[in-house]
């Protein structure tokens, strides 16, 4: 009896292993799809070609590359310095994520390059004026210089819905 019993917790043990693996094999190969990569566009600022893509979405996930403050209408920086800046680049970002069906509600992380720190209340009362609550997490960095002169530039990561 005692060996029939044994020998039955062997056969459940193996059959169970059996539907385990089979099981372990599915998953593995569900995981082994590559995301959808998608490109948008480059950009030309003062006559320069910018060797980069303005934005990239890798399955829901959309990188933004660093924006600066410049008016698409003019290609050139926005007058009035930090605050109006901060402003463009939120409006060029938008216009951006638009092209993916999102918008700046869908940004969850923000890095800001400040050329000066002491430009960081005005930077920080126009971010939060364009920037809808809940906002995304963010770090700022002083930097030594900027592209175009420009007061401060800001990359993001935004998450499609």
């Amino acid at each position: 009896m005692k060996r029939d019993t044994n020998m039955m917790k062997c056969a459940l043990m193996g059959v169970s292993l059996a539907t385990l693996a089979g099981c372990v094999a599915i998953d593995v190969d569900e995981t082994r799809l590559a995301p959808t990569v998608s490109h948008f566009g480059g950009m030309t600022v003062g006559g320069t070609e910018l060797p980069f893509s303005k934005a990239v979405m890798a399955g829901d996930t959309i990188y933004l590359s660093g924006e600066l403050g410049i008016d698409p209408e003019t290609n050139t920086l926005v007058p009035g310095g930090t605050g109006p800046e901060t402003t463009q680049i939120f409006a060029n970002l938008e216009r951006t994520l638009n092209t993916f069906d999102a918008d700046l509600s869908n940004i969850v992380r923000c890095t800001v390059f400040l050329g000066d720190m002491a430009d960081y209340a005005e930077m920080n009362a126009a971010y939060k004026a364009a920037v809808p609550d809940p906002r995304p997490a963010r770090a700022t960095v002083g930097v030594s210089g900027l592209a175009f002169d420009a007061k401060l530039e800001i990359d993001c990561i935004a998450v499609a819905s």
